[in-house]
C-alpha cells in the first residue's frame, strides 16, 4: 500500500476530490497547512490578488491506495490540481507498511 500525499492550492480542493472520486479513491483526508517553497518572497497571484506571503496557506489531502493503482491516484491529481503558475503544490508517494481499521481490527488492504 502507498501513502499519496499532496500539497495544493485551496481553491482546486473541488476538482481534486471529483478527480479522485472518478479514479475510485475511496476517502482521503484533508489538512490546511502553511508553507513556503523555494521561490520564498516570490510575488503570487491568489483570487485575483498578488500577495507576497511568508507562509503560504495550501490544503494537504492525503489517500492511501493499492501499489497498483499510484499512477493512475497521481496523474488524476495532478491534472485535477495544475494551473501552470507558480505553488501549484508537490504530490509524495510513501509506502505504507501495515493498516488496522479501529473498529474490525482488519489489516492491510482489507482496511481500506
Amino acid at each position: 500500500m502507498k501513502l499519496i500525499t499532496a500539497i495544493i492550492k485551496p481553491f482546486k480542493l473541488e476538482q481534486v476530490r471529483e478527480a479522485l472520486m472518478q479514479a475510485d479513491v475511496q476517502g482521503m483526508t484533508v489538512t490546511e497547512v502553511r508553507g513556503q517553497g523555494r521561490l520564498i518572497g516570490q510575488d503570487d497571484i491568489y483570487r485575483g490578488a498578488e500577495n507576497n506571503p511568508q507562509l503560504v496557506p495550501k490544503l494537504q489531502i492525503e489517500v492511501v491506495v493499492e501499489a497498483e493503482d499510484v499512477a493512475r491516484v497521481v496523474d488524476a491529481i495532478l491534472h485535477a490540481a495544475h494551473t501552470g503558475s507558480v505553488g501549484d503544490g508537490k504530490i509524495f508517494v510513501s509506502t505504507i507498511a501495515t493498516t488496522v481499521r479501529i473498529r474490525t481490527g482488519e489489516l492491510n488492504d482489507a482496511a481500506l
